[in-house]
């Protein structure tokens, strides 16, 4: 049990945390400092209230209560030539072990191959790309678990770290309002968040993560303020 002379220094630790940084540099480099990334991430006190706002132009999502920040994090966006859809939406499915339809992995033995369904080789298996902590506010477009690069890089879908992603799997429901906008009034106050490493240089988790199960469970344990 935690000692009443603590708490005060612990809520201010907290506060600390959820204030932006004076920049957006990243937390470090290399694949374990990307695997090491993760913010600070409070849960709602009245989960009908949490809405969801998202910034193009940042790469930013964040997660509301209110006026409460309850995370404010980086994402990977759509390309120019795929953007992610504007408006106001509503997330209506959610999936924790969500797998793409048409593209993924064919695998025979050993051999692990990243391709599309109708392109797979004869006689190969196919399993679609993992998509974890899927949260779906359009048909065909949604919020998952990805690799997210400091460029907008995505087919449409909003890309989320895989540290981050159960947290706000967690925060939202179905029914809870998306609005995506080319920026949000958020950025200037909670924009400039340390970032990840950008995951474009990094390595590729192995064929084998994605064939299997690996990959939905490829964070760390979500914790809370």
């Amino acid at each position: 049990m935690q000692s009443k002379t603590l708490l005060p220094l612990l809520g201010a630790a907290i506060a600390a945390l959820m204030l932006p940084s004076c920049s957006n540099a990243p937390t470090g480099s290399g694949l374990s400092a990307y695997q090491s990334y993760d913010l600070p991430t409070k849960l709602p006190k009245n989960p009908s209230n949490v809405r969801v706002k998202v910034s193009l132009s940042k790469q930013r999502t964040y997660v509301m209560e209110g006026s409460d920040v309850l995370l404010a994090m980086p994402v990977s966006v759509g390309a120019p030539g795929s953007p992610t859809p504007t408006g106001s939406f509503r997330i209506f499915h959610k999936e924790a072990k969500r797998r793409a339809n048409t593209h993924g992995y064919a695998y025979s033995g050993d051999q692990v191959k990243q391709t599309y369904l109708s392109k797979r080789p004869a006689g190969w298996s196919f399993k679609g790309t993992p998509m974890p902590y899927w949260c779906e506010f359009k048909p065909a477009y949604g919020f998952h678990t990805g690799w997210v690069k400091h460029h907008p890089c995505t087919h449409g879908c909003i890309r989320m770290h895989e540290n981050l992603a159960p947290k706000f799997f967690r925060l939202v429901s179905i029914g809870t309002p998306v609005s995506i906008a080319y920026s949000q009034p958020e950025d200037a106050t909670y924009g400039n968040i340390p970032l990840p490493p950008d995951s474009g240089p990094l390595p590729d988790y192995p064929g084998s993560m994605y064939v299997g199960d690996g990959y939905f469970s490829r964070h760390k344990a979500p914790k809370y303020n």
